[in-house]
């Protein structure tokens, strides 16, 4: 069996997050296997508190960049080091590097034609496995065409003390009121966003409760953090832009409760296991759920979505501000409520409750 494995890690945050159940059935699978994951620089910080990953390897090409050259230069010198490579991307560009490395066993779904690169190409059957963790988990097995075993193990990060310590003493906070965190962003597109007006509401409840809300996202996201903020009209720590991936990974850890839209920061919230809210509008929560029982999704499931658009195609977004603060408020009562080790509840939509 092959035991020095290259797995080829997606781009996106959320996806890198929802791969770790593969890499635990590897693990599982052959406890002696040196795993290493090939990665973009943004995901790092995760791979480094996945205890299953053993080296990673950094992805230097962005997206869609062929760079033809350079990934036959790159796979060259990876000639002899690998058995096996795992593809988790369904792209082309993605299954070069392995095949330009030689290396013997080259998994992964067909996608984009990709016959002559894959030597254990498998044939995806979405109604069978529904959800992306599903099909990532899938490529652990050894025969095509096996049924995945259930259950899946869900993503786990592993976070230390020292580290929480040190973000927290590097941007002047502290603990001292239970922190709810807000994650507004989302990189697909403002279809997946809960309107400001509502998260600032919600905030103004909380801190009357008394919360601190802290606000998570990247520089991308300081327009809505701000937005919210102004809104609000109250106090408000405002980390968008201010911290690194791994910082706001340690301080997501220290939340008593995690408010966010269907995004990365959410997948990584559930994996760290904080209670936490999820809010659903174009996108489905039978396709990216988070992976936690201490998760209540809410949706308004209206006619017109799931519709997968980075913009309302009707323009009238009523899946996202139909959602008003009073649905979410009461979510995050259940959340919290919800004695530990509950189940999962099945996903039951807000509008046919």
């Amino acid at each position: 069996m092959p035991d020095r494995i290259l797995v080829v890690a997606p781009a996106w945050v959320g996806d890198s997050v929802m791969a770790q159940p593969l890499y635990r059935r590897l693990k599982q699978y052959q406890p002696d296997a040196h795993l290493t994951v090939m990665a973009p620089d943004w995901t790092l910080p995760l791979l480094e508190r996945m205890p299953e990953v053993d080296a990673t390897l950094r992805n230097p090409f962005g997206h869609g960049a062929l760079k033809l050259g350079a990934r036959y230069r790159l796979g060259r010198s990876l000639r002899g080091q690998f058995d096996q490579a795992i593809l988790l991307p369904n792209s082309l560009k993605s299954a070069l590097v392995p095949w330009f490395a030689r290396i013997p066993l080259r998994t992964g779904f067909i996608g984009e034609s990709r016959y002559g690169l894959l030597n254990d190409a498998r044939t995806l059957n979405p109604k069978a496995l529904p959800q992306m963790v599903e099909r990532f988990a899938i490529l652990a097995e050894r025969v095509p065409g096996n049924p995945l075993p259930r259950p899946i193990p869900a993503p786990r990060l592993t976070i230390q003390p020292a580290q929480q310590q040190a973000a927290l003493s590097s941007l002047g906070l502290d603990t001292e009121r239970p922190i709810v965190a807000f994650c507004p962003g989302a990189e697909y597109g403002p279809a997946k966003r809960w309107p400001a007006r509502h998260f600032a509401e919600l905030a103004r409840r909380l801190v009357s409760q008394g919360y601190a809300v802290w606000l998570f996202g990247s520089a991308k996201d300081q327009a809505e953090t701000q937005a919210i903020s102004r809104l609000a009209g109250i106090p408000l720590v405002d980390l968008a832009g201010r911290t690194s991936l791994a910082q706001a990974i340690d301080l997501l850890s220290l939340a008593h409760m995690v408010v966010t839209n269907d995004s990365g920061l959410m997948h990584v919230a559930a994996a760290l296991e904080r209670p936490l809210v999820a809010l659903y509008g174009s996108s489905s929560p039978e396709f990216t759920p988070p992976l936690s029982d201490r998760a209540e999704i809410v949706s308004l499931d209206l006619e017109c979505s799931p519709c997968f658009e980075r913009n309302c195609p009707l323009k009238h977004f009523d899946c996202m501000e139909q959602l008003d603060s009073n649905l979410v408020e009461a979510a995050i009562a259940r959340t919290l409520t919800k004695p530990p080790g509950t189940p999962a509840s099945p996903y039951i939509p807000i509008a046919s409750v």
